[in-house]
């Protein structure tokens, strides 16, 4: 027996496999089986070239637990290794001696993959000690055992065993019990080893029978050795990218289409990319991509690796010039990443560009699905906001497809403002905006859907991107306003009037919280809706950003603001400010004549101190100006009180207020009770 020390302390191995190589314990199953399947492609390699002559029989990987003596094996018949090469590639680890090996990977953990030693190594993350019972392919080799408990001490002797390859048996440690439960291996083995180009068994299948599950003789594989991304599109038809897709994700819907990736120069890539169905919820529908290195699991978390928008899609990508590295940090800086996600995204460019080419009719069909992605891309990545602005498209409120350029030809004559600028109506729900989206089409004007998750971030991009352009909600201001193409001109009430009939209004409005109402009164016509309200596009968009963006939560904690537009042409509310004016008549004459006496004595003051420094005002005179707006207010405040105590039995008031507010989905619980109760009455 030959006993001896390993060279590189366990004390200076582990630190370096933890911080470069393994963030969780989970990855030795990767390493060590990944190994197996190595050994045993060289065999073959061997045998294509003649360098190996014997029988290569069944080169299946075969993983076994034994729950009982507390250990896990992991077999192969790949190439072996003499006590020479034990020597070489366990012992030594990489050729170094201590120093050397932390001075030559200190600061590149990429070089450090690769290296058998290394990965053999994270073995002891989980196994308090461990064995490599091993026979060469060589002629005449002997079988070899090896043992070590973590330290930098190690046993190597002569042992039995009649069959080429290597056994490497991990006594697994008290802390790691887990790893020796089969559901626990199964699932891993199936997250890091699904696609190995060797077959790799866990176990024998097994069926009920008697009662009881049993083992039966066939092997329980856990891979398909050759996935679809790495055959020929050619060969391969429509039903078996679905089918792939249904084995990576059982449960999602059926994908909108796919992406086969092959390329060879100037990196090797394949893949097969899906664009799976996504109408909102971005975060649940990320990390779905899985990065392989020759069929080698490497990760699934691609945030920082691809460009942030392509996280939304759904697949496999496989590169040799992938390091097989589990640290983000690593893979976000390699350079061979960084030309591969270059390339992805104008491949995703390109296919989109095709089916909106050549089928534009299927592309219009799965716009819906399509849309957030395509947002998200062309508001992350400035050269996709290039590609992807000739096939992005507006939809309309009567479900028709357009362009950006095709949209705009479509409203430039009709949707042009007194300023030039053009102006984009759009709704984002058909239902609660029904009677604006009407008013609006009444009107010629045609209006856009929005109602997508990002489409706020997407309007206010586009009215950057786009010259001379505003986008505004149909129900941000009435319809007469929306594009105002000439200075207003009409009859409206006289300011005094107004004053009634905000008055009237504004002391009924319900309170609501976080919500304020302004009252105003504007002739409309008197064929419109007596009474509409609206919000204002600026501070609206703002508050939807502030949902989405947290830089902006500022935003967020303002109150809602709406504007209450009375229509002064409609003969409602012309009867209610004549009814108010005459029901109140004797009570507001004296108030509105001491108004008007205190309003000319303000304005007698106010001239007198025009042109004079504060220093030269007599303080007798500022005190009056001070005094006689207090009690300007006190009267209004009088007026307004008297008003409101007629408005509070005025059901028309009422009536209209909650109209206005019913069809804004604003009337809830208390008052919409009320309301019911209040129509049957005046019915």
């Amino acid at each position: 027996m030959q006993k001896g020390n390993i060279g590189v302390t366990t004390e200076n191995i582990f630190p370096i496999i933890k911080k470069f190589l393994y963030s969780d314990h989970e990855i030795f199953l990767r390493e060590l089986v990944s190994n197996a399947v190595d050994a045993t492609q060289k065999l073959k390699t061997l045998a294509a070239t003649g360098d190996f002559k014997g029988e290569l029989g069944d080169l299946t990987v075969r993983v076994k637990v034994d729950k009982e003596n507390g250990t896990i094996t992991i077999s192969d018949r790949g190439l072996g290794m003499t006590a020479e090469e034990i020597d070489k590639y366990i012992n030594q680890i990489a050729f170094s001696g201590a120093n050397d090996f932390l001075e030559k990977y200190k600061d590149d953990a990429n070089a450090i993959i690769g290296h058998f030693g290394l990965g053999f190594y994270s073995a002891f993350m989980v196994a308090k000690t461990v064995d490599i019972v091993t026979l060469s392919y060589k002629e005449g080799a002997k079988a070899m055992k090896w043992s070590c408990d973590g330290s930098p001490e190690f046993t190597l002797e002569e042992t039995e065993r009649s069959d080429r390859g290597t056994d490497i048996i991990l006594h697994v440690d008290e802390d790691c019990k887990e790893f020796l439960e089969e559901s626990r291996l199964q699932s891993l083995l199936t997250k890091y080893c699904h696609f190995l180009a060797v077959p790799v068994a866990f176990g024998k299948k097994k069926e009920w029978k008697d009662g009881k599950q049993v083992e039966t003789e066939e092997d329980n594989l856990i891979n398909d050795t050759c996935p679809i991304w790495t055959k020929k599109p050619s060969d391969l038809k429509e039903e078996d990218y679905k089918k792939f897709y249904r084995d990576l994700y059982p449960m999602a819907d059926e994908p909108l289409f796919w992406i086969h990736l092959n390329v060879d120069y100037p990196f090797n890539l394949t893949g097969v990319l899906y664009f799976p169905k996504i109408k909102s919820n971005i975060d649940l529908q990320r990390n779905k991509i899985q990065l392989y290195c020759n069929q080698v699991y490497v990760t699934d978390s691609v945030e920082g690796i691809v460009p942030d928008f392509l996280t939304l899609l759904h697949g496999v990508i496989d590169s040799p010039d992938i390091p097989l590295n589990v640290s983000r940090s690593y893979l976000q800086s390699d350079s061979n990443v960084k030309k591969i996600s270059t390339y992805i995204t104008k491949k995703v460019s390109d296919r989109l560009q095709s089916i909106f080419k050549n089928d534009r009719k299927e592309f219009e069909e799965k716009w819906d699905d399509l849309k957030i992605f395509i947002n998200y891309g062309m508001l992350t990545q400035e050269d996709f906001y290039e590609k992807a602005s000739k096939f992005a498209l507006f939809k309309d409120t009567d479900n028709k497809y357009y362009t950006f350029e095709e949209y705009q030809t479509l409203i430039k004559d009709n949707q042009t403002d007194k300023n030039g600028s053009l102006i984009y109506l759009y709704a984002n729900n058909l239902d609660e905006q029904y009677t604006y989206i009407d008013a609006a089409k009444n009107k010629g004007y045609n209006v856009l859907l929005m109602d997508g998750q990002l489409d706020v971030p997407m309007i206010n991009m586009l009215e950057q991107k786009f010259e001379k352009s505003h986008f505004t909600r149909v129900d941000s201001d009435i319809v007469d306003r929306l594009i105002v193409k000439e200075d207003q001109k009409g009859e409206e009430l006289p300011h005094d009037k107004q004053e009634v009939l905000s008055s009237l209004f504004k002391g009924q409005m319900p309170k609501v919280k976080k919500t304020e109402f302004h009252v105003e009164a504007h002739a409309l016509g008197e064929n419109n809706a007596p009474i509409v309200i609206t919000q204002a596009e600026y501070m609206r968009r703002m508050k939807d950003m502030a949902s989405i963006q947290p830089g902006m939560s500022f935003y967020g904690e303002m109150p809602d603001m709406f504007n209450l537009v009375l229509n002064s042409d409609h003969r409602l509310i012309k009867q209610v400010l004549s009814d108010a004016e005459t029901a109140c008549a004797e009570k507001l004459v004296p108030v509105e004549s001491e108004i008007a006496m205190l309003t000319l004595r303000r304005n007698e003051l106010q001239k007198a101190q025009e042109g004079k420094k504060d220093e030269e005002i007599p303080t007798a005179e500022k005190d009056e100006l001070s005094e006689v707006e207090k009690k300007i207010e006190a009267q209004k405040t009088e007026k307004e009180n008297i008003l409101n105590g007629y408005a509070v039995g005025n059901k028309v008031v009422h009536q209209l207020i909650d109209l206005a507010l019913l069809q804004n989905n604003m009337l809830k619980g208390e008052a919409l009770t009320n309301f019911v109760k209040r129509s049957v009455e005046m019915i």
